[in-house]
């Protein structure tokens, strides 16, 4: 194990005040977030159980917290209202605010029109 592996490594806890395991080396019963909901499951107001470390050159260690298997609970399931709320919240994404136009695409926050309103010289060069 490497010396930047080794400070990731602290399963007491000793050092960094909670459980620390290095990038993949994780025991089993706990996961991540983004495994959670993979699962099809969620915290559910649990304490961290532990973390994850992997080391970086210039920055720090980018961070993954872990939670318990046995105490998550399952997803809440979407409800119409919520349904509602993200096609409308979808639809304001892809609406032009200058031609007021459904683009089809999200607009690009760089643009904040859709194409076409941004480049309007270039759709008449065909």
């Amino acid at each position: 194990m490497s010396a930047g592996w080794g400070k990731c490594f602290d399963p007491n806890g000793a050092r960094h005040g909670i459980p620390t395991y290095p990038w993949r080396c994780a025991p089993g019963g706990l996961a991540t977030r983004r495994q959670l909901r993979a699962r099809g499951l969620r915290p559910g107001g649990q304490p961290i159980a532990g973390q994850i470390l992997r080391p970086r050159y210039r920055r720090g260690p980018l961070v993954a917290y872990l939670y318990r298997l046995d105490k998550a609970k399952p997803v809440r399931p979407m409800t119409p209202a919520k349904r509602r709320a993200l096609a409308c919240a979808m639809q304001a994404r892809r609406t032009c605010p200058q031609c007021r136009q459904d683009a089809g695409y999200v607009i690009p926050a760089s643009l904040g029109v859709c194409v076409p309103c941004a480049y309007p010289d270039d759709q008449n060069k065909e």
